[in-house]
Protein backbone atom coordinates (compact mmCIF):
# COMPACT_ATOMS: atom_id res chain seq x y z
CA UNK A 1 0.00 0.00 0.00
CA UNK A 2 1.36 3.39 -1.01
CA UNK A 3 1.68 5.80 1.91
CA UNK A 4 2.86 9.39 1.99
CA UNK A 5 3.10 11.11 5.37
CA UNK A 6 3.83 14.82 5.45
CA UNK A 7 5.19 16.60 8.52
CA UNK A 8 7.06 19.72 9.60
CA UNK A 9 4.45 22.40 9.18
CA UNK A 10 3.65 25.06 11.73
CA UNK A 11 3.21 28.75 12.44
CA UNK A 12 6.07 31.00 11.40
CA UNK A 13 6.56 34.74 11.05
CA UNK A 14 7.09 36.33 7.65
CA UNK A 15 10.72 35.91 6.64
CA UNK A 16 11.05 32.72 8.64
CA UNK A 17 11.90 29.19 7.58
CA UNK A 18 10.44 25.71 7.83
CA UNK A 19 11.49 22.31 6.55
CA UNK A 20 8.79 19.91 5.47
CA UNK A 21 9.30 16.16 5.24
CA UNK A 22 7.39 13.47 3.39
CA UNK A 23 8.00 9.87 4.37
CA UNK A 24 7.11 7.45 1.60
CA UNK A 25 6.44 3.72 1.61
CA UNK A 26 4.81 1.05 -0.50
CA UNK A 27 6.62 1.75 -3.78
CA UNK A 28 10.17 1.98 -5.15
CA UNK A 29 10.91 5.49 -3.96
CA UNK A 30 14.37 5.79 -5.52
CA UNK A 31 13.02 5.32 -9.05
CA UNK A 32 10.19 7.84 -8.86
CA UNK A 33 9.95 11.59 -9.06
CA UNK A 34 8.23 13.37 -6.20
CA UNK A 35 6.39 16.67 -5.87
CA UNK A 36 5.12 19.11 -3.33
CA UNK A 37 1.77 20.77 -3.93
CA UNK A 38 -0.20 23.15 -1.75
CA UNK A 39 -3.72 24.39 -1.24
CA UNK A 40 -4.33 27.82 0.21
CA UNK A 41 -7.64 28.63 1.91
CA UNK A 42 -10.38 28.98 -0.69
CA UNK A 43 -8.07 28.14 -3.59
CA UNK A 44 -7.27 25.12 -5.73
CA UNK A 45 -4.22 22.89 -5.65
CA UNK A 46 -0.99 24.51 -6.79
CA UNK A 47 2.14 22.62 -7.82
CA UNK A 48 5.10 23.99 -5.85
CA UNK A 49 8.15 21.90 -6.65
CA UNK A 50 9.25 18.55 -8.03
CA UNK A 51 12.35 16.40 -8.03
CA UNK A 52 13.22 13.62 -10.43
CA UNK A 53 14.70 10.27 -9.38
CA UNK A 54 18.11 11.63 -10.42
CA UNK A 55 17.81 14.71 -8.20
CA UNK A 56 17.02 17.30 -10.87
CA UNK A 57 14.64 19.83 -9.37
CA UNK A 58 11.90 22.13 -10.59
CA UNK A 59 10.11 25.04 -8.97
CA UNK A 60 7.05 27.18 -9.47
CA UNK A 61 7.94 30.80 -10.18
CA UNK A 62 6.24 31.83 -6.95
CA UNK A 63 8.79 29.93 -4.82
CA UNK A 64 11.91 29.93 -6.99
CA UNK A 65 14.93 31.15 -5.04
CA UNK A 66 13.19 30.66 -1.68
CA UNK A 67 12.33 26.94 -1.56
CA UNK A 68 14.63 23.97 -2.06
CA UNK A 69 13.46 20.42 -2.67
CA UNK A 70 15.69 17.46 -1.88
CA UNK A 71 15.46 13.74 -1.32
CA UNK A 72 17.12 11.02 0.72
CA UNK A 73 16.62 7.69 -1.01
CA UNK A 74 18.09 5.80 1.94
CA UNK A 75 15.28 7.17 4.11
CA UNK A 76 12.56 7.18 1.44
CA UNK A 77 11.96 10.82 2.28
CA UNK A 78 11.55 14.01 0.28
CA UNK A 79 12.06 17.41 1.87
CA UNK A 80 11.05 20.97 1.16
CA UNK A 81 13.21 23.65 2.75
CA UNK A 82 11.22 26.88 2.78
CA UNK A 83 13.02 30.15 3.46
CA UNK A 84 11.91 33.79 3.33
CA UNK A 85 8.35 32.70 3.90
CA UNK A 86 5.53 35.06 2.96
CA UNK A 87 1.91 35.22 4.14
CA UNK A 88 0.86 34.01 0.68
CA UNK A 89 2.72 30.75 1.34
CA UNK A 90 0.07 29.89 3.93
CA UNK A 91 -1.47 26.60 2.81
CA UNK A 92 -1.75 22.91 3.46
CA UNK A 93 1.24 21.25 1.82
CA UNK A 94 1.02 17.77 0.31
CA UNK A 95 3.55 15.51 -1.32
CA UNK A 96 2.77 13.35 -4.33
CA UNK A 97 4.41 10.77 -6.58
CA UNK A 98 5.71 12.26 -9.81
CA UNK A 99 7.82 15.35 -10.44
CA UNK A 100 4.89 17.35 -11.84
CA UNK A 101 2.09 15.73 -9.87
CA UNK A 102 -0.80 17.80 -8.58
CA UNK A 103 -2.81 15.85 -6.06
CA UNK A 104 -3.08 15.29 -2.32
CA UNK A 105 -0.78 12.36 -1.68
CA UNK A 106 -1.27 12.29 2.09
CA UNK A 107 -3.11 14.18 4.80
CA UNK A 108 -0.88 17.21 4.37
CA UNK A 109 0.83 19.54 6.80
CA UNK A 110 -0.39 23.04 7.59
CA UNK A 111 1.94 25.98 7.07
CA UNK A 112 0.80 29.33 8.42
CA UNK A 113 2.87 32.46 7.83
CA UNK A 114 1.67 35.27 10.01
CA UNK A 115 2.95 37.89 12.40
Amino acid sequence: EVQLVESGGGLVQPGGSLRLSCAASGFTFSSRGMSWTRQAPGKGLEWVSGINYDGSAYYADSVKGRFTISRDNAKNTVYLQMNSLKPEDTAVYYCAIGSRAIYRGGHGTQVTVSS
